[in-house]
């Protein structure tokens, strides 16, 4: 491997992460929108939901899409449409924001199960200025296009190095 296609790892303390859910927390707290749920996304958005939830003071809900087992959260995002449909408002939270992926395909199922668009958000501790998705909240924001680090948040911390190196190297274009 070339010193070029060597991650550059970017650890993320608890002090910078806590001090970033409490931005986030205060975005919230000024803006008229309120959520009446915050939804977890599992496995990076979790903790973040989690954090946020006792900051904000906001129920959390989650949904996993890190297993990528598709058809085990259809069921679960469809009560988040049906939620929508309700009048309640969602919060989507997440780790980063980096291709838009997540995102798009959270919006794009709960639109398709007849969700009410307008009645969910996002918030993020790091947003892609280039991402194909809008997060509504961030703490941070990046630019992939200079940006090339490869964020290791607490949470991550705790795989080994080499799942680490590993989970760099699937997707290179972030890298490059």
């Amino acid at each position: 491997m070339s010193h070029s296609d060597t991650p550059h790892f970017a650890s993320i303390s608890h002090r910078q992460f806590a001090d970033g859910i409490a931005l986030l927390a205060a975005q919230l707290a000024a803006d008229d929108w309120k959520p009446d749920y915050l939804i977890g996304v599992g496995r990076g958005g979790l903790v973040p939901g989690a954090y946020l939830s006792h900051a904000s003071g906001h129920a959390l809900l989650s949904v996993d899409l890190s297993a990528q087992e598709f058809g085990f959260s259809g069921a679960l995002l469809e009560r988040l449409a049906e939620k929508t449909r309700a009048g309640e408002r969602l919060l989507i939270v997440d780790d980063i924001n980096d291709s838009g992926s997540t995102i798009t395909f959270l919006r794009d199922a709960i639109g398709k199960a007849g969700g009410i668009g307008d009645h969910v958000r996002v918030a993020v501790f790091l947003h892609n200025m280039r991402s194909t998705a809008v997060s509504d909240y961030a703490a941070e924001t990046i630019d992939r296009a200079t940006d090339k680090r490869w964020f290791i948040f607490p949470w991550k911390a705790m795989a080994p190095q080499a799942t680490i190196a590993a989970d760099a190297h699937a997707v290179p274009e972030r890298l490059a």
